[in-house]
Order: C-alpha cells, then structure tokens, then sequence
C-alpha cells in the first residue's frame, strides 16, 4: 500500500514545514525566476590545464628491482566478485598483477626514489585480499576489500595503516594507525583510484628528523578520507625501519592478489616558488577592460604584501596593477592559475562584473569575466627571477562573491601547487550543513551538478546502506550513483543559498543522464536524449519511505523504483510498465552506456572498464549496440502483455 503522494517543485526541501513553504513560496519563485533570468545558461568554468605527471612504464619490469616471480604484466584481469582465488589474466602488458599462485610471495619496489610527491594509481582487489602501497618503502596506505564495511578501521581500504612495537603491552602493540574518514571502496573486481599527496620527513645538515612524514592529502574513488596525518615512524611491515629524505615506491606482495596500472607521480623538491616586491597601483571607477587602466592616473600606490586589492576607497568599482617578482626554483614548464574571487563560476555574460590579465614571461593569461573568474596557462619559464604584472578591475559587487582576493597559483619542474602570497583569512565559523541516512531513507530536493550542467528539478535518495542515488525529476532521468555519505547542504541552506547545490558526500560514478525507458521503431533505432512524450505525474513514497516515481511515456504508463540489496553493495532498479493504448513501436530500458561493455564470466556486465557492475536476471539476455559517439549501449526490452512489463536489474559497485 502506497502511503504517501509527493508533488514536485524541484527546488524546494522535503524537510521544510508546508506552512513555511507556503508562506515563502511566492517570494522562493521570484527570487528563482531572477536568478535564473539573470544567469543565461548557467556555464561552468572550464577546467584548468594540468602541468603532466612521470608515467611509470608498466610494459616492462625495468622501472623495478628485482623481484619474486609473483609479480606478473597482464592486459587485462578479472576478479571474480563471489569467489577468492578465481581470478584470470589475459596476455599484454600496462597492469601490474600479484599472482600468488606459485610459491613466491615478494614484495616489488620501483627504482625510482621520491621524497615529497603527489601519487595516483589505479587498483583492483580480489575478493577478501589485502594490499598495501609504502611510500619511501616505509609508511603504508592500505588496499583491502572493504566492500561494504559500515565501520572502517585502520586495517580497511585506504587507511593509514599501524605502526607496531612487539615491547607495548597486549592489545596496544599496533598504535598510531589512521581509519579512512569513511568506506568509499568499491566491490573486488572493479577499478578503484587512489591519490596519494605526501610530504617526506625533514632533516637538519647532521641528519636529526626535525618534521615527521606528513600524508596532507590521501583520496579513494575521488573522496578525501585523510588530510593532514603526521606518521611518526615507519608502519608495520616495511621494507626499512630508518627514516630517510628519499625511498622508493613499494607494493605489498605477500598478503593477497591485487592488480595496479596507471601508476603516476609529480616529485617535488624543497625550494619553494615565492612572490615578493609586491606593488599596489589603485583606481576607483568603471572599466571595460584591463587597459583601460594604462591610460589612468592611479589614486594612490601603495606596496603589499600578499595578493589582494588592499587600496581603501570603494570596494564594488576599482581597478588595480599589481607588480612583483616570482622567483622559481628550476626552469621547465610551469602551470599557471590566476583567480578573482569576485567573479563567481555563474555569472552573466552579458554583464561580467569584472575582468583582469596576467603578464608573465611574455606571456599573458587573460579573465574576461564572462565564464568566470578562473584562467590558467602553461608557461615554459627559466630558473631564477620573473617580473609579473597583474592588472584587473570590478565593477559592482554580488552578495554571494563578496571577496576581493586573487589567486595566484603556479605548479612545476620540484614545485607542487602553491598559492602565492595568499591572504591569511580567519573564515567564517559556520560548519558544514550535512544530511546523512540513520536507518531509513531520506530524500532531498535541490540543485545538482551533471557533467559540468546544473539541474534544477532533481531529487537525491540517502539509503542506510549508502547506496545513494539522484533523478532529475523533471526529465525521467537516472543522473548520478554514490557509495559513502549522503550530501552536503550548505551551498543550499546557509546564507542565501549560493549555488543551491546539493553536493554529494561519497564516491558518485555519473552516469549518461539520458531516459531509462523509451519507445523505438526496433532495437536498431538511436536512443532519443530525451523523451518528448515524457509526462511526470510525481512520486508516491512507499512504506520503506522510499520513492516510486509515476510519469508517462504517451499512452505508456511507468512506475519507476530503486531498493538497496545486499546490505546496500547493490542497488536494484525496477520498471512496472502498462499501456492504455496500442504504443507507436517496442518499449526497451536502456541498462547502461559507456565507453566498452562486458560481460564477465560470473555473468555479470562491467561497464566503462570495469567502472562498476550491471547484474541482470537469471536467463535475462541483454541487446549490447554500438552508437555513433563510439559508446556501448546495453538494452532490455520490456515484454508482456499490451506492450506492457517488468523490468529490473542491479547496479553492483
């Protein structure tokens, strides 16, 4: 018996009273209508160019010392998800596999040696094994099948693993280990990412440790689970028990089967890039663009020192020159980022409150406020001291890019990211505003970022197995899936509501964000974007509390759930389809689309290189098609009685 009927506004907070929401509603749809209005388009500021990573070459083991025959190169690898020890190699090279059936079990250590670096890799578990990558060879993040652990530890996937001391007491002689902030792991068998920023321990000129090893930064599947954990010696079971300004890279070999690939590094020196000799040249009025300050007398002049328009006078219509000195450590190319915070990502084109340029060895990197604040350029630069000239204006203040600061940011040959100059500023106390699942779930409206386009009418589902999930209401589409928390509300609720996004707290896989039903001539048709026969009738909530969304397809009617199965490692995606009428062609559900479909030997279907799993009924034989944005597609057709039926099939990540 479905118990409750829900209407749909799209922007609105399922957990408002309905005697506030009717109080506001007409003041929450004009303030809605003029931002929108006034923000065409809504665009996204393009991505920044990346300064490239050192590729360690998995076509060989020259890139490696020695080691046990365990280690083998594979093309390609399957774990089984229900089996241990049922795995299989495919012959090639680029995948890095521990292969523990023979009798050697060593670990592999690179000949490279790092001190401070920034680490990405990709990795594979088999089902119940255990891994570890050693930074320096000394201090451990663990691999682990954690798939589906409500309470991770310091022995689970992505954890600052222990260090040991056989003299403590029973019970205390692993200490110092770190759990990930939450269990983002994906199931054995898939791809998983772990980024890994770490800085090594320091030393004085006579060799005493005066810093401890630090990982600021450690990210599973695109979730930051550690920031900023000191490690005070080397963890249990590494390759060496001193501590030194370099080591290599290690991978456990010993423990469990675990397959890497894609193994990529930037290693940083000590020397710092710095900016100094800065000068304030200030103007008060309104521009069109950066030059027109070239013709102008400044108001005052003033030196600085950090990277902000600090002139008294007007802070809505200014203009400024700042110029200073970078000095860089080592020559080579070099990232360069400029930012003004005043020109928020959404803006309107057709009036930009602001703009600036950057001038840097010859080169000038340009913000024309139209897409944002935000430019950047690679610049290849000398060792040694650079002029910089920053020039910029604004004309009017928005109330939600209050902030006058730039950013300036330069990355390269020995110099992670670093923000030059930057202002020390005491934030605002305000926390962040969460929502998380406590034992049924919970639904909220909002705002929602797909592949770089907001929706504004969508719904996202928080289930107590964090198996979570977000539809755009509006059109029938399945946008997003996440493992790990629900969302973060804040950009929605605190102040004036921002951006009005609704950020998701896990690991989220975007999916293609078209119709899950459609009506084709035959399976040979192309796959419409969107339904133009698509009516939504809203959602009933189910006893459980979760949503069954009603719309229509013309004379097709659909009754459109989800459930988590398996203690939330699954979620189950179900269609009832009836038809009032005779419909215009055959009903198919899309399943899936990516760049390549599989299907594995336990049956199951992996999607976009293994991204995640797609699990069908016994007997349920799928249409797999190409498309021409060289995709794979994987159907179903709906069959029954008056082109009416059932549909289901569980998403496995």
């Amino acid at each position: 018996m479905l118990l409750v009927s829900g209407s749909i506004l799209g922007i609105y907070s399922d957990h408002l009273f309905p005697d506030v929401i009717s109080f506001y509603l007409p003041m929450i749809r004009f303030q809605w209508f003029l931002f929108l209005f006034l923000m065409p388009g809504l665009p996204v500021s393009a991505q920044s160019s990346e300064v490239p990573s050192s590729v360690l070459n998995l076509q060989s083991f020259n890139e490696f010392t020695p080691t046990g025959r365990n280690w083998k190169l594979a093309g390609d690898v399957f774990y089984d998800l229900n089996k241990a020890g049922k795995g299989s190699l495919k012959p090639g090279t680029g995948i890095l596999v521990n292969d523990l059936s023979g009798k050697s079990n060593g670990h592999i250590i690179t000949k490279m040696e790092h001190g401070d670096i920034e680490l990405d890799l990709d990795f594979m578990m088999d089902k119940g094994s255990n891994a570890g990558v050693y930074l320096q060879g000394r201090y451990e993040i663990q691999l682990f099948d954690s798939w589906g652990v409500k309470n991770p530890t310091s022995a689970d996937c992505g954890a600052i693993y222990e260090r040991w001391d056989d003299s403590r007491p029973e019970g205390r002689k692993g200490y110092e280990g770190h759990a990930p902030a939450q269990n983002v792991s994906k199931a054995p068998g898939l791809w998983q990412h772990l980024t890994v920023v770490f800085r090594a321990p320091r030393f004085n000129p006579a060799g005493t440790k005066i810093q401890n090893a630090r990982f600021e930064k450690v990210m599973l599947n695109g979730v930051t689970i550690h920031e900023n954990i000191d490690v005070t010696g080397p963890t249990r079971a590494a390759a060496f028990q001193d501590e030194q300004p370099t080591g290599p890279l290690m991978i456990q070999g010993d423990h469990g089967p675990v397959a890497i690939r894609n193994i990529r590094y930037k290693a940083y020196g000590t020397e710092p890039a710095t900016l100094t000799n800065l000068k304030l040249s200030a103007y008060e009025g309104k521009f069109k663009s950066p030059a027109d300050l070239s013709s102008m007398t400044p108001r005052r002049e003033m030196a600085i020192d950090v990277l902000a328009h600090l002139a008294p006078g007007n802070k809505d219509n200014f203009g400024g020159k700042i110029t200073g000195l970078l000095h860089l450590p080592k020559s080579g190319q070099y990232l360069i980022s400029l930012n003004f915070a005043w020109i928020p990502a959404e803006t309107n084109p057709a009036n930009p409150n602001g703009a600036g340029e950057l001038t840097i060895g010859g080169k000038t990197i340009g913000v024309d406020g139209r897409n944002g604040g935000t430019a950047s350029a690679i610049v290849n630069l000398e060792a040694g001291d650079h002029p910089v000239v920053l020039t910029y204006y604004k004309n009017f203040g928005l109330w939600y890019a209050r902030s006058n600061d730039i950013t300036l940011a330069v990355e390269g040959p020995g110099v992670a990211y670093t923000a030059l100059a930057a202002p020390v500023r005491v934030e605002d106390p305000v926390g962040a505003i969460t929502l998380q699942t406590e034992g049924e779930p919970i639904m909220q409206r909002g705002f929602v970022n797909h592949r770089g386009r907001k929706h504004t009418h969508t719904i996202s589902v928080g289930e107590p197995g964090a198996a979570n999930y977000t539809v755009d209401l509006q059109k029938g589409e399945l946008l997003q899936i996440w493992r790990g928390g629900f969302l973060e509300t804040t950009p929605m609720w605190y102040g004036r509501g921002e951006t009005q996004l609704s950020v998701p707290l896990g690991s989220v896989i975007e999916l293609s964000g078209k119709p899950s039903l459609a009506v084709m001539t035959d399976q040979h048709s192309a796959w419409p974007d969107s339904n133009a026969t698509y009516n939504n009738l809203g959602y009933d909530v189910d006893p459980a509390g979760r949503p069954v969304f009603k719309y229509t397809l013309g004379s097709v009617n659909v009754r459109e759930s989800f459930e988590p199965e398996d203690g939330g490692r699954k979620l189950a995606h179900r269609f009832i389809v009836t038809s009032t009428g005779q419909a215009p062609g055959e009903i198919w559900c899309r399943v899936a689309e990516g760049r390549d479909i599989t299907e594995l030997p336990n049956g199951l279907y992996a999607i976009n290189d293994k991204q995640y799993f797609i699990e069908l009924p016994t007997n349920q034989k799928p249409v797999i098609r190409s498309t021409a944005r060289n995709t794979k597609e994987l159907l179903l057709p709906v069959k029954g009685k008056d082109n009416g039926g059932v549909v289901t099939y569980s998403i496995v990540w």
